[in-house]
């Protein structure tokens, strides 16, 4: 039964979500709906997420603790170089991160965080995981960016995931 329906309740939910936005409850939109709930979820099985094994689910606190901070202290050092871009413009640059980092959840958590810290960008990921391109809105020192972003981000996820 798993092998036809890999996630039931996906497929529940897209039926129902084709019949109400075709507001329509005949027998055409009904297998057409029962078609797209039974499809879908085969032809995107190889896009689902891999099981997640958290090793040190403790960590996970002191990891959101910091990424809160950077939040914080990053809109306030984004802000203030927006604002004095006149007189001394950013040192936007890009840097490349080595990674030792593999698994794919916990780069997929590390994307989000870098996402979310404002003044880093997700540009790239070499094809195989070894080094992530950054580009960072104002940089100084390029090796001490590089060695916090490691120890802030990538050593809690690689306790977290590996």
């Amino acid at each position: 039964m798993k092998r036809l329906f890999p996630a039931p309740w996906l497929s529940l939910a897209l039926w129902l979500l084709w019949l109400v936005l075709n507001l329509s409850l005949s027998a055409g939109n009904l297998l057409l709906g029962a078609l797209l709930g039974l499809v879908a979820p085969l032809m995107m099985r190889p896009l689902r997420p891999l099981p997640i094994r958290i090793r040190r689910p403790g960590v996970i606190l002191r990891l959101v603790l910091r990424v809160g901070q950077d939040v914080l202290v990053s809109n306030l050092l984004v802000a203030w170089g927006v604002l004095r871009a006149g007189r001394c413009p950013p040192r936007s640059r890009f840097v490349k991160v080595p990674l030792q980092l593999r698994d794919a959840n916990g780069l997929a958590a590390l994307s989000m965080i870098t996402t979310v810290v404002p003044g880093t960008v997700w540009s790239e990921l070499a094809l195989d995981r070894s080094v992530l391109l950054l580009h960072v809105f104002d940089l100084d020192d390029e090796a001490r960016f590089i060695q916090h972003f490691k120890a802030a981000y990538e050593r809690p996820l690689m306790e977290i995931f590996e």
